[in-house]
């Protein structure tokens, strides 16, 4: 029997609204290691999206580093396997590999190649070791994957979607082969990171992979004999095709839209080669995100007054404040809304993450208009800025601008001597 956690996207040294989430990532961290002690699992899969950028700060590295280090103590026998994702720089990543191996450690970044320059798929396969010593799974460390990095296939509809599907398969092949010669019985599992047909996704922290959108892969991608992927990239926690896929979900909110995430890492068994139990194992909440109002909006002045009647928790170090996200209408533009929000919140534990302005609703049965005539290059010639404020103004605001703004626009319009006002009532 084989016990492996599965984890991925931490995104460490990630800036949120330009605070610093190292205190959350560095408790998260402390937690996993606790858990890993407790459960003693045979391997730790990480698929993908260690650090938050290409570039991660020195204290992120330290962190990541740091965990390894504090891991290979604890549970010398722990193999650790670690992909790259979208955020990651792969071959920066990889780079220390050679001394991590030492550590029963693995870390696969970019697509291995022959000295001809073809994939070599089965340097991807890596044999995973029950607490016996006996070899009972093998593991496809495959990376975040660029078009780049795929096989050319002949006459494909998405040479990129199809690429990926290849390289699975010839990894897949290459696991059966060495299965059947050397290690009988033992189960095969893929991590991946990349972006599933279906998955439900948080826009706000998830960066589209490949331009276009078109990246979306269907689970007919992962061969059958996968007993088990595991993935990353989405950060909500999901299953997909009766539980053989899975997206373990990010350790810690991401984004405002991910407040209400079931963070977790997954506990998977496999016994005889199959895939067994798969327990999640909840993640403590370290930091809260706080949304004003909890769901639609407010004018300011109510969400102000809200705000005077929520009671915060007393005594909490800074770093653990919760961070707070206000959804106001949109009623104009306004030079004192943040002041006035940071105002009130003065003395408050807690930070000002977030303002969102949304537009007010309108009345559609009255303030429906016609259809517009499309606007051609001609037309643009004739266009009178003030008059065109002046009518998105009313349109968005049902208010006319202020005097100051029109006068704003006027001062601008009179310094580029470029662009002049047409002719007409409002420019006259």
């Amino acid at each position: 029997m084989l016990h492996l956690f599965h984890t991925a996207d931490w995104h460490l040294g990630q800036s949120f609204h330009e605070f610093d989430r190292d205190f959350e990532h560095a408790r998260f961290l402390d937690w996993l290691l606790a858990a890993l002690v407790e459960h003693r699992p045979d391997a730790l899969l990480l698929a993908g999206d260690v650090f938050d950028t290409v570039n991660p700060s020195a204290q992120a590295q330290r962190r990541f580093y740091g965990f390894l280090h504090q891991a290979h103590n604890a549970l010398p026998h722990l193999q650790i396997i670690i992909t790259a994702g979208n955020h990651d720089a792969a071959a920066r990543l990889e780079a220390p590999s050679v001394l991590l191996e030492g550590l029963n450690i693995t870390v696969v970044g970019t697509v291995p190649r022959d000295t001809a320059g073809l994939i070599d798929a089965a340097r991807l396969v890596i044999p995973l070791k029950s607490a016996s010593g006996r070899v009972e799974a093998l593991a496809l460390a495959v990376p975040f994957l660029r078009p780049a990095d795929v096989p050319p296939v002949p006459e494909a509809a998405d040479p990129y979607l199809d690429g990926i599907k290849e390289l699975y398969r010839l990894a897949t092949t290459a696991a059966v082969a060495l299965r059947d010669e050397r290690y009988p019985g033992a189960a095969i599992v893929a991590l991946g990171h990349c972006h599933l047909a279906g998955g439900e996704e948080s826009r706000d922290s998830e960066r589209r992979l490949i331009i276009g959108g078109t990246e979306s892969l269907t689970p007919d991608t992962f061969p059958a004999e996968l007993a088990y992927v595991a993935l990353g990239h989405l950060h909500k926690p999901q299953s997909i095709d009766g539980g053989r896929i899975r997206y373990c979900g990010s350790p810690i909110p991401l984004s405002f839209s991910e407040k209400n995430y079931a963070h977790r890492v997954l506990r998977v068994t496999f016994d005889g080669g199959q895939l067994g139990a798969v327990e999640p194992i909840a993640i403590p909440t370290t930091v809260s995100l706080l949304r004003i109002p909890a769901r639609g909006a407010l004018s300011l002045a109510e969400a102000l007054e809200q705000l005077t009647r929520m009671v915060f928790a007393a005594e909490v170090p800074v770093e653990q404040h919760p961070f707070v996200e206000f959804h106001l209408w949109d009623d104009g533009p306004d030079p004192t809304r943040r002041h006035r929000i940071e105002t009130a919140l003065a003395g408050k534990p807690v930070r000002l993450a977030s303002i969102k302005l949304e537009p007010i609703p309108r009345d559609t049965a009255a303030g429906e208009a016609g259809p517009v005539a499309p606007v051609t290059l001609a037309d643009l010639g004739s266009l009178d800025p003030e008059a065109l404020l002046h009518a998105t103004f009313v349109e968005k605001y049902q208010n006319p601008p202020a005097p100051a703004l029109l006068a704003a626009l006027r001062e601008i319009l009179l310094a580029d001597t470029t662009v002049q006002p047409a002719a007409g009532p409002a420019a006259q």
